[in-house]
């Protein structure tokens, strides 16, 4: 099982600012848009993650963005080719219902199990999964979008097309207390924009939260990804800047070591 994976066999200091690409797998190929939409092709998910790997990442995240609105789990095969090309720490997301569909996941290749959609719906699901599988492969992502008319931001789910009633700081704390060993948190409103990170987000959140937060979202320099740790980030995940090649994670981490950032080299 994937969750067995020994974290300093695979080279991996938590407590080091982590660098982790983001696939977002839709029919078996990495597709990109802007706040989930326009989705354009990004390449084979094999070939992204090997060359990841090659450079540096520190894990990789794979999320199915059309399993939950199909009704079914994430892609087995590409999670299992994706396995077999890689040795660093691999989290899946996408249609998990419940705790039979983690597990699944997690024999096929997966290390660690993100929930997003389901969770909402039955928040039970997080304290099933870290009580069986372990906090450390309990991943709670929240979509977040800013509230127009308010200093708050509010839940997105099923991939960003339903708003839901709650407030996503308030909604992270309940996630931590459930069980929840870590939090992807995204911001709709910067997904694929090049804009930065809503360091502001991210600032609310962490001082809320004590459990590691992953900022995503926005991801164009370094600056924003320096900008995304300095306030309160535990790690960085991004998508277009290294589906493009406009910088390799083996030159990020030299960036950002330079400007004081503690990343593993």
């Amino acid at each position: 099982m994937g969750a067995s994976l020994d974290w300093k066999m695979a080279g991996v200091d938590m407590l080091k600012k982590r660098i982790i690409p983001c696939l977002d797998v839709r029919d078996g190929r990495v597709v990109k848009g802007v706040q989930f939409m326009g989705l354009r092709d990004a390449g084979d998910p094999v070939e992204l993650s090997t060359r990841y790997a090659d450079e540096g990442a520190d894990e990789l995240v794979m999320l199915d963005v059309s399993a939950t609105i199909e009704g079914r789990v994430a892609l087995l095969e590409t999670i299992e080719r994706i396995r077999n090309a890689i040795a660093i720490p691999l989290t899946v997301g996408g249609g998990v219902r419940n705790i039979e569909d983690a597990r699944n996941l997690l024999n096929h290749g997966a290390d660690k199990i993100s929930v997003n959609s389901a969770a909402v719906d039955r928040p039970e699901l997080i304290v099933e999964m870290s009580q069986t599988f372990g906090s450390q492969c309990t991943v709670v992502a929240l979509d977040v979008k800013r509230l127009e008319q308010t200093s708050g931001w509010q839940i997105m789910t099923r991939s960003g097309t339903r708003s839901e009633s709650l407030d996503a700081i308030a909604w992270g704390q309940q996630c931590q207390g459930l069980g929840a060993g870590e939090i992807l948190l995204t911001s709709f409103d910067r997904d694929g924009t090049g804009n930065g990170y809503d360091c502001e987000l991210i600032q609310a959140f962490t001082a809320a939260v004590s459990i590691p937060t992953i900022a995503s979202g926005g991801a164009r320099s370094t600056k924003d990804l320096v900008a995304a740790f300095s306030c309160g980030a535990h790690a960085v995940l991004a998508a277009s800047i290294f589906h493009d090649q406009e910088i390799s994670i083996q030159e990020l981490k030299r960036q950002l070591a330079v400007e004081g950032i503690d990343v593993r080299l």
